[in-house]
């Protein structure tokens, strides 16, 4: 009876350890995912934007937008996108430029890009600039999220 009692407490606790376990492990690998707003610059423009936390504590940030004119279509005309995140405590960042194509058989502009940051991100933005290596934003916002 003793050692039933033994077996049944010690089944117990390594149900409740693997319970924890699954879900720190479903909590760590959430994925966040936002629409971009509806632009003022290129109305057209819509996408979302894709945020996961890796085991190393890094986030992958994937980007899918759809009919995003290019940068030399808009008054004033730019060279290129550029896009940004708002981080939690570490200021703004440039993560990478993004360029817009169109596939052979579709008149529909594509645009993709995917990345791996250290730091959190609260907010993604791209703007419109004249040069893809700047540290701060200095073109307009041509399409932004809420924040995360």
């Amino acid at each position: 009876m003793k050692q039933t009692i033994q077996i049944s407490s010690s089944k117990n606790i390594f149900l409740f350890t693997a319970s924890l376990v699954m879900i720190f492990l479903v909590s760590s690998c959430t994925t966040r995912k936002s629409a971009f707003l509806t632009s003022t610059v290129v109305p057209a423009a819509q996408g979302n934007v894709k945020i996961k936390k890796d085991g190393n504590n890094n986030y992958a940030i994937k980007i899918d937008l759809v009919n995003l004119a290019g940068p030399d279509k808009l008054q004033p005309a730019k060279k290129t996108y550029v896009v940004w995140i708002e981080t939690a405590g570490n200021g703004i960042k440039n993560i990478g430029q993004i360029k817009t194509s169109s596939s052979f058989l579709s008149k529909k502009l594509k645009a993709s890009f995917q990345t791996v940051s250290s730091f959190n991100p609260v907010k993604v933005y791209i703007t419109a600039e004249d040069d893809a290596s700047i540290l701060y934003p200095s073109g307009v916002t041509v399409l932004s999220t809420n924040n995360f």
